[in-house]
């Protein structure tokens, strides 16, 4: 039987259990309006725990989803890895422990998978598209070498402009775009001259952040009710471009200092934080893998703070510094054919060695951006930033620098 069928029928047994229990909990109470919700509301029905499908012996169900997981290495393919972890908590739970993270996979499965880091081998092909008209970005998965396709959609931005700075919203949806949106994922905050930038991540990067301090807080999220974790904006990345007020010719000088990630993770046997579920905050959403769904009230921050330097056993990022090509009269960084247009915008981040000489692993390119199109770019990462960050470290290019140009 093929996999869609064996989908299609667990969801109809799902929804015919789902259909009883409601039946069951009305009874008499279909003339009384009052009276049914009330009964709804004390008398609870797990359809997915009643499914015949959940009781299916543990050694069997493992070695099937190993399979699936196995048989699909490409979109769109894999949604039939997400399709069988809605199934029950059974079986959501066996493939939590089968699918691997991007930093060994190289695969991104989940939506959880943009807040994990890249491999560590090689980079991930992605690129983003340009709406000018709407002051939108959106970033996809390439599928294929090729420019061309059409790639799977895993984040989008929309640029709010400020009196005093710019922000990128980012989202996990390409038509919502908003703070008060349920799948609003952080943000990008530039000042007034668009020379530095703090990265906002919706949740805490690791055990112990703090959220930033604000002068007003207000709740932005009015659709969501009972939040279990409360979630905010976490600071985890800083970005500055080096000023340019004498207008010498020359490419753009940037750092990127990483709050959350310490500046051994580069180093054989160093780790990053790696989260592994969005929080789940609202109490009447029905049950789902943690890492496809984000309901959670967020916290507007309205001050971005000053930009301080690093802070000691943090990951710092700098630009790779291009060459002068004499005969060609510009300057050329090796981006191994994934940037073809010439433009102000593309750069290539290794880490920088602050204490002591530079090793192999200051070597290898950590992120690249580059133009290959009127509103197309390439963006490439891996190990130890995720697509969220490298995402909004390639928006702070986008905007406009006065100083800077």
């Amino acid at each position: 039987m093929h996999i869609r069928s064996i989908i299609q029928e667990m969801r109809g047994d799902v929804g015919g259990v789902s259909r009883k229990g409601f039946e069951v909990r009305l009874g008499y109470g279909l003339r009384s309006r009052s009276r049914r919700v009330v009964q709804d509301r004390y008398v609870p029905v797990d359809a997915m725990e009643q499914s015949c499908w959940a009781n299916m012996p543990p050694e069997l169900l493992r070695e099937v989803l190993m399979r699936i997981e196995t048989s699909e290495n490409a979109w769109p393919a894999r949604r039939h890895v997400a399709a069988c972890a809605e199934v029950c908590r059974s079986w959501r739970e066996i493939m939590k422990e089968i699918v691997k993270t991007p930093e060994l996979s190289g695969k991104l499965t989940f939506p959880i998978s943009v807040k994990q880091p890249g491999p560590r081998d090689t980079l991930l092909q992605c690129f983003i598209r340009r709406d000018r008209a709407s002051q939108t970005y959106r970033l996809y998965l390439g599928l294929t070498q090729a420019l061309t396709d059409d790639g799977k959609f895993l984040l989008s931005a929309r640029k709010c402009r400020r009196t005093t700075c710019t922000d990128y919203i980012i989202s996990l949806d390409a038509g919502d775009i908003s703070k008060g949106s349920s799948t609003y994922i952080g943000k990008l905050r530039s000042n007034f001259l668009g020379t530095k930038f703090t990265i906002y991540d919706s949740q805490p990067p690791h055990t112990g952040a703090t959220v930033t301090k604000s002068r007003s807080t207000r709740l932005v999220s009015m659709k969501q009710v009972a939040p279990r974790v409360p979630s905010g904006n976490y600071p985890v990345a800083r970005i500055s471009y080096e000023l340019n007020v004498l207008g010498s010719r020359g490419p753009r000088r940037m750092q990127c200092v990483m709050d959350a990630i310490p500046a051994s993770s580069i180093e054989p046997g160093g780790s990053a934080p790696t989260p592994s579920e969005f929080p789940i905050s609202n109490l009447d959403s029905l049950p789902s893998i943690p890492f496809l769904r984000s309901k959670s009230t967020r916290m507007e921050n309205f001050s971005s703070g000053p930009l301080t330097g690093p802070k000691e056993g943090m990951l710092v990022l700098k630009n790779k510094s291009p060459r002068w090509h004499e005969q060609l009269q510009c300057w050329c960084l090796n981006f191994r054919g994934r940037v073809t247009v010439a433009s102000v915008k593309n750069f290539q981040l290794v880490a920088s060695p602050e204490n002591g000489p530079a090793g192999p692993e200051h070597e290898k390119v950590i992120l690249q951006f580059g133009k290959v199109g009127k509103d197309l770019f390439t963006m490439d990462y891996r190990y130890p930033i995720s697509a969220f960050q490298a995402f909004a470290i390639c928006l702070s290019s986008f905007d406009t620098k006065i100083a800077c140009e």
